[in-house]
Formats: structure tokens, C-alpha cells, sequence
């Protein structure tokens, strides 16, 4: 239902915000009003959220330190609503973890359809994550409190910490494309260098132990200029 999702939105500017609301209300959405990246981490931290719009040029904490701050512990979608129309800043928000981005003055009926329609992918990422201690995918089974993955039945590949959260998070989300950043600080949890190859490192790594353990193919497949998803 509708009314159970619930989306903030984080907006200076009172009537857009408002306009937002508005719109969502009408939808069957639930809508909160954050006028602050500080406010908005706030209402973050108290309750669990199915989106966010947010805007970047923010008082205080700005829109792109806020969605850092966000993809450190959530994988929900973020859409940016902002009068920045640069296309290295609509590159680099989405690197960093934004699913979308619309630049005002904006179509009140885009705005709506692209909500739905990022929704509707988290919900179907969401569903297929699996509910218990073991992540099967394909050949590939992971257990996440003994911290062994297997390869068709083999022993236990034996992964470094930074592999096996890598691999998890691959294998709970097996549709979802992470960017690099949201990947690293996922894992780190620290922010992202775009010169920094650690997280290609581990990467490479982890696909050479699966593939010594006999998996049959390459599954972490690169999604070039973005980042990393399972390969179906």
C-alpha cells in the first residue's frame, strides 16, 4: 500500500517543498518536510524512510555530504531535485549514490512517474533480498553469520573481511548496481576516493577465489563508468 511508504524531502525552499508534499500526499504517500541536510539526518536517524528527494545547495550540511552520509547505511533511493543543471555534478551525485537526478524548474508529473518508478525497483531489490542466515546465488553460497562462502559444495574460500562484505552486499542486492562509492563506503565506511584502486583491488581479488574455487564464470560483472553488479 501507498500510504506505508513513507518519503522525505529535503527542500530549503518552502513552497517547493510544499509542492513536493503536496504531490505525494495526493499520490498515497506518506511525505515529511526537511528544510535542512541537519534535519533531515535527524528524521533519518529516528525512523526508516522508502525515499528521498533531496535537494543539493542546502543551509548547513549540503545536499551531496547529506546522501554521503545516507549511502553509509542505506541503500534506499535517493533522487536529487536541484537548479545545479552542471553535467559533472549530476555525474558525480550519481557515482556517489544518487538513483536519479532532475534539475527545476521541474514537471510535476516527470517528478511523479520517476518516483514510481525508482520505487518500484527498490521494492523488487527489496523482495528478492533473502530473509535468512544463507545468500544463495547460482553456484555461489554465502552464510552470513559463519562468514563461509562455497562455490558448487567446495570447501570453504577462505576472503578477507573487505571480500566477504563485498560479496554479501553483491549477493543481497543480485539487480542492483552499485557505484564505486557506494560500494567502498558501504564496506570502509569512509568516503570515497576516485583515484583510490583499493576497492578494484579487492575486487579483482575476490574474482580470482571464486573463480580458483570453480565457479563457472565471472559474476561480478563491471558496469563501466559506474561500478560493479552481479552478472545474471
Amino acid at each position: 500500500m501507498k500510504d506505508n511508504i513513507k518519503i522525505l524531502v529535503v527542500e530549503d525552499d518552502s513552497d517547493i517543498n510544499k509542492l513536493l508534499c503536496d504531490m505525494l500526499e495526493i499520490n498515497g504517500y506518506t511525505a515529511k518536510a526537511a528544510y535542512s541536510g541537519t534535519e533531515a539526518l535527524i528524521y533519518l536517524k529516528d525512523k526508516t524512510w522508502d525515499m528521498v528527494l533531496l535537494d543539493l545547495m542546502l543551509p548547513g550540511m549540503n545536499g551531496e555530504e547529506l546522501l554521503l552520509k545516507i549511502r553509509k547505511n542505506s541503500h534506499i533511493p535517493v533522487i536529487i531535485i536541484s537548479a545545479i543543471d552542471d553535467i559533472d555534478i549530476r555525474i558525480k551525485t550519481l557515482r556517489i549514490g544518487a538513483d536519479d537526478f532532475i534539475t527545476k524548474p521541474f514537471n510535476i508529473e516527470e517528478v511523479s512517474a520517476r518516483i514510481d518508478s525508482n520505487l518500484r525497483r527498490y521494492m523488487e531489490f527489496s523482495s528478492e533480498m533473502p530473509k535468512g542466515n544463507i545468500i544463495k546465488y547460482k553456484e555461489i553460497s554465502l552464510n552470513k553469520d559463519t562468514r563461509e562462502v562455497h562455490v558448487n559444495n567446495s570447501k570453504n574460500v577462505v576472503l578477507t573481511t573487505r571480500e566477504f562484505d563485498i560479496l554479501k552486499l553483491l549477493m543481497s542486492y543480485p539487480k542492483k548496481v552499485f557505484s564505486k562509492a557506494n560500494l567502498f563506503e558501504s564496506v570502509w565506511g569512509s568516503n570515497y576516493l576516485c583515484d583510490d584502486n583499493t576497492l578494484t583491488v579487492h575486487i579483482s581479488n575476490l574474482r580470482n577465489k571464486l573463480s580458483n574455487a570453480g565457479a563457472g564464470k565471472d559474476y561480478i560483472q563491471t558496469i563501466w563508468s559506474i561500478g560493479y553488479k552481479l552478472d545474471g
